[in-house]
């Protein structure tokens, strides 16, 4: 009733569309969720998790999984799981597991150290990135994989600030995940520092694997230094990796998560082959081939 009360108000025009959709709750696909005590974090942090369909009837069955920082039942987790379920349900993609992270003190959980004054006014802690992997790394996926029936598959999709973590974390640690999807990315934390420090930090590793996808927006003003990652990624080449850069120009920062990701999920985890008895595997390349480098 209270939907159709707002719908009505909308229509004679006492209250904007966008505070009425804002009002009205998000359906969520069927989900559990628990709750994990981090010694990393000194704190409680509460998991929402999405199944596929049949996940409790193929007893056998193994499946990977997406992680997800902004995981909260507020935050990207009902759009995201719903998206997920639709797809795979059409046959568009891979069933897969959902992790989605509620946040306590986001800004500090995605963000790495920073030099200027300005970044450090956004919260009142900043800087705490390498504990969260690390909880994610040392408790989370642990966890995770000891109550899911889980392959060693995993990708991490997020955006903004979460898709500044993604890109960091794939610097640091390209092993932990296999597909990461970073969208509208805050590459502008500690003055462009993450972009600057690709070339070395690439040039590090001894191998990247895997599937790596980044966007940027219209008004983000972040294609300039999302383009130079492009080109630390060109220079520093990865038979292994297949990854993209995708500027997205017709998108917004405050929109690209729920336009964008409906697509880049089906491009990154397409469908498996359909062959008797086999198990679910790791990333494959999006939908009509490889993915080619671009910009």
């Amino acid at each position: 009733m209270r939907v159709l009360g707002l719908c009505l108000l909308v229509l004679l025009g006492l209250v904007p569309a966008a505070h009425a959709a804002e009002a009205a709750p998000e359906v969520v696909p069927p989900h559990q969720t628990f709750t994990l005590t981090s010694k990393r974090l000194h704190e409680v942090r509460r998991l929402n998790v999405y199944t596929p369909p049949g996940y409790d009837a193929a007893k056998g069955a193994r499946f990977p999984v997406l992680y997800m920082p902004d995981g909260g039942l507020q935050e990207d987790f009902p759009h995201v799981a719903r998206d997920v379920d639709a797809a795979i349900r059409a046959g568009e993609l891979r069933p897969m597991i959902v992790v989605g992270i509620e946040n306590t003190e986001r800004r500090r959980d995605m963000t790495g150290p920073t030099q200027v004054a300005e970044d450090r006014k956004i919260a009142p802690h900043v800087g705490g990135s390498a504990a969260f992997r690390a909880f994610v790394r040392d408790e989370l996926i642990p966890e995770v994989r000891r109550r899911y029936r889980t392959t060693e598959a995993r990708g991490i999709i997020g955006e903004s600030l979460a898709g500044l973590f993604v890109l960091e974390t794939f610097l640091q640690e390209p092993g932990l995940f296999d597909t990461w999807i970073s969208l509208s990315p805050s590459l502008w934390w500690n003055d462009d520092a993450l972009v600057r420090s690709a070339p070395q930090k690439l040039a590090g590793h001894r191998s990247l694997k895997g599937a790596l996808y980044f966007a940027t927006t219209g008004d983000d003003t972040m294609a300039p230094q999302a383009t130079r990652l492009a080109e630390a990624l060109r220079a520093r080449g990865a038979k292994g990796l297949r990854w993209k850069y995708e500027p997205l120009p017709q998108l917004r920062h405050d929109n690209i998560y729920r336009e964008a990701s409906p697509r880049v999920l089906r491009e990154w985890f397409p469908p498996e082959p359909k062959r008797a008895g086999a198990p679910a595997k790791g990333p494959a390349a999006p939908a009509g081939g490889a993915a080619t480098p671009s910009h």
